[in-house]
């Protein structure tokens, strides 16, 4: 369980948020809303540890994640808005280097595949589009088993087809148990899973 509680942020001396708090469990979708500058990043980045808040404490598993950090970070995937990739690397030794499958070739590959790649694997990332990018990172959901998503914008750039295949890789992982917080300004199927609803400046 990923429990946040009166979570709160400051930018440059403003508050960007008070106040946030929510309880996810198995099977759990979190869909984040706002308006641009309302703080949905901060609040992603403070949910997976990277951003102190100013006030509130998070905890996976009933233990704050500062505490449990080893233990959060394994169940732990979570895809930026800006994907955080090397740009002059090919899509295959991005996923390899990200997901730390060196020697596994075979199933990074298959990977790519399935999000409709397996005929740009050698293009050095600065080469492919905005969407085909994003299909790249989103190739992590096949690679890594882990418990909870945390995904920022990860619609951004797709054609339909990449969001239909999104939506049904977000519906299997979280009937498998799994749990997930996405924001994004897209309409999607997945939107009909969503259990929990938090919107920022409201």
């Amino acid at each position: 369980m990923l429990q946040a509680n009166a979570l709160a942020a400051e930018r440059g001396g403003q508050r960007l948020f008070s106040d946030v708090s929510f309880s996810l469990k198995d099977g759990d979708l979190l869909h984040l809303s706002g308006s641009n500058g309302s703080g949905k990043t901060t609040l992603l980045r403070m949910l997976c540890g990277l951003t102190l808040p100013v006030n509130g404490d998070i905890s996976w598993q009933q233990k704050n994640i500062e505490s449990n950090r080893d233990a959060f970070n394994a169940d732990l995937l979570y895809i930026g808005h800006r994907h955080g990739m090397h740009s002059d690397l090919n899509a295959l030794e991005n996923l390899q280097l990200s997901t730390q499958q060196l020697s596994n070739s075979t199933m990074v590959f298959s990977a790519l595949e399935e999000v409709g790649l397996s005929h740009h694997l050698n293009k050095p990332l600065r080469l492919l589009s905005q969407g085909q990018q994003r299909r790249v990172a989103l190739a992590r959901l096949l690679l890594e088993s882990r418990k909870l998503w945390i995904l920022d914008e990860p619609l951004a750039a797709l054609d339909v087809d990449a969001v239909e295949w999104f939506s049904q890789r977000l519906a299997k992982h979280l009937e498998n148990g799994g749990m997930a917080i996405v924001t994004t300004h897209q309409e999607a199927s997945f939107i009909s899973h969503v259990s929990i609803n938090v919107v920022l400046g409201s």
